[in-house]
Formats: C-alpha cells, sequence, structure tokens
C-alpha cells in the first residue's frame, strides 16, 4: 500500500492523495475506474477508484505488484502489517480516463 509520505501529495490524475480514501494506483486503467479489490487469504473486499498511476519500481517484486492501495483500503483487507497481499481485482465500471485538474 502506499507510504504515509505519500497522503497530501497530488496524483497523476490530479486528486490531493489522502491514504484514508479508498484509491488505488494503476499503471494502465483508466483513471475513476472503480475496482473491487479481493485479498485472497481471507476474502475481505473493497471497492477502490484509480486514481494514479503505479506501481512504480525496478525490482521484481515491484514487476509483479499490480496495484498500489491506499492504507486504509490495506486495513480493510488486513493486510497492513504484511505490507502486500494477493489481491484479486475486478473491474466495477470503466472510468472515463480525464484527469480532475488541469494545469493552468
Amino acid at each position: 500500500y502506499y507510504a504515509d509520505k505519500f497522503d497530501g501529495r497530488r496524483t497523476a490524475s490530479g486528486i490531493v492523495f489522502r491514504n484514508s480514501q479508498p484509491y488505488a494506483a494503476h499503471r494502465t486503467y483508466p483513471f475513476g475506474t472503480l475496482l473491487r479489490v479481493t485479498n485472497e487469504a481471507n476474502r475481505r473486499w473493497v471497492i477502490v477508484r484509480v486514481v494514479d498511476r503505479g506501481p512504480h519500481g525496478t525490482s521484481a517484486r515491484a514487476r509483479r505488484t499490480i496495484i498500489d492501495l491506499s492504507r486504509s483500503v490495506a486495513e480493510r483487507l488486513g493486510f497492513v502489517r504484511a505490507g502486500r497481499a494477493p489481491v484479486l481485482v475486478e473491474v466495477i465500471e470503466w472510468g472515463d480516463g480525464r484527469t480532475f485538474w488541469r494545469r493552468r
């Protein structure tokens, strides 16, 4: 899940990231896409919105990571202590891909 240092920073979509919100980062899904993310170990699930790009990194572990989630989502799914968990990601509704703000 997202590190605390990202709380309050702008995401690639333009909104301010809040770890308390059900947000996600995905490399390719359009911004605004709603996803149902299920922890495969305990079957808990949460609906999240794609607001950022990622996960980033060049290590093999980073390349295997398919989604980054806010801390509140990690808490609800029960993997804060581990930091990572195998999850199932299902698209509920495709987003339109537009950013939420524009620089002038």
